[in-house]
């Protein structure tokens, strides 16, 4: 099945291809300028610093469905180990073995493609089984710190939980920023939320999974148009799940990642962020969410960081 002429009708519109040079490997994130980070510090007032990611355990978010995507395996190399002789200071070692986007992670630019291209028009087979990703990876990625914008979709309509199946659309991103009391703006990294994670929490794994509320085909052209740095939510599948459009399976991935060169994330826990805006009345903040720099990588864990 070939991609519907309304997806590339968007693809168009959002096309950030060149925009930073032909050789440019980090898309919007080009956007967070000094001058965007300077106004991300002043929104610092009362210090308050708020984890936003879910801990790496064996117990984690993956129930198998995705192959390969195997959550946290955590084992000890060595206990209490006097490696340089009886007497002497002792160690003890860990090893982990886990998929890259197991639980709160960015997904790179390459993580996925269409028609045969990734972001910036590059082919889709410079992602290779040994070398992984050949341009865009998530190590060229060296840090993300912003200003943070909590657009709490679930509160503004009313409600803790959007209903699995519900696609966020423009204007409930439009109602959230309006909750907010602040515009979006250029190099902004804007964090959704829908509520969805609060089923992983009470430990239903697959109800977290399906069906999923998440993002709609037409949010990212209001991405686009304010010029946001990247985007991360509360959800598994980061986009509606099932699909909006049956048999078009992740074009906001595509539209994203591929077309506007935006990383997005997915598993953020956003609740504690929720209560601490709702009682501040503060929906912006510093946000510091660097991917670890794993060469060749179309994703990687990150432990953001809100600070109000």
């Amino acid at each position: 099945m070939s991609l519907p002429d309304a997806f590339h009708d968007i693809a168009e519109r959002v096309n950030n291809w060149g925009r930073w040079g032909a050789d440019d490997e980090i898309g919007t994130l080009n956007l967070i300028t000094d001058e965007v980070i300077r106004e991300a510090a002043a929104t610092v007032r009362t210090g308050l610093r708020v984890p936003l990611a879910l801990p790496l355990q064996q117990d984690g978010v993956q129930t198998g469905v995705i192959p390969g995507r195997v959550n946290p395996l955590h084992a000890m190399v060595q206990i209490n180990q006097e490696i340089f002789g009886p007497g002497t200071v002792a160690c003890s070692d860990d090893v982990v073995t886990m998929g890259l986007q197991a639980a709160t992670h960015w997904d790179a630019l390459p993580h996925v493609s269409h028609s045969g291209r990734i972001y910036n028009g590059r082919p889709a087979h410079t992602v290779t089984p040994h070398g992984g990703a050949g341009f865009s990876g998530i190590g060229t990625v060296r840090h993300v710190v912003s200003r943070g914008v909590l657009l709490d979709v679930a509160r503004a309509r009313g409600s803790e939980r959007l209903d699995g199946g519900y696609a966020v659309t423009p204007e409930d991103l439009d109602a959230a920023e309006e909750l907010a009391g602040t515009r979006v703006r250029a190099g902004d990294v804007v964090l959704v939320r829908t509520g969805q994670i609060r089923s992983l929490l009470a430990g239903d794994r697959h109800g977290y999974a399906y069906p999923s509320p998440g993002l709609s085909i037409r949010t990212p052209e209001w991405f686009h148009a304010r010029d946001v740095a990247a985007v991360a939510n509360d959800t598994l599948t980061f986009e509606v799940f099932p699909p909006e459009v049956d048999g078009l399976w992740l074009p906001v991935h595509a539209l994203h990642l591929v077309e506007m060169g935006m990383p997005q994330g997915q598993n953020w826990n956003l609740e504690a962020l929720s209560t601490a805006c709702g009682e501040t009345g503060r929906y912006s903040f510093l946000l510091t969410a660097t991917p670890e720099p794993f060469t060749g990588a179309t994703g990687a864990p990150v432990a953001p960081v809100a600070v109000l």
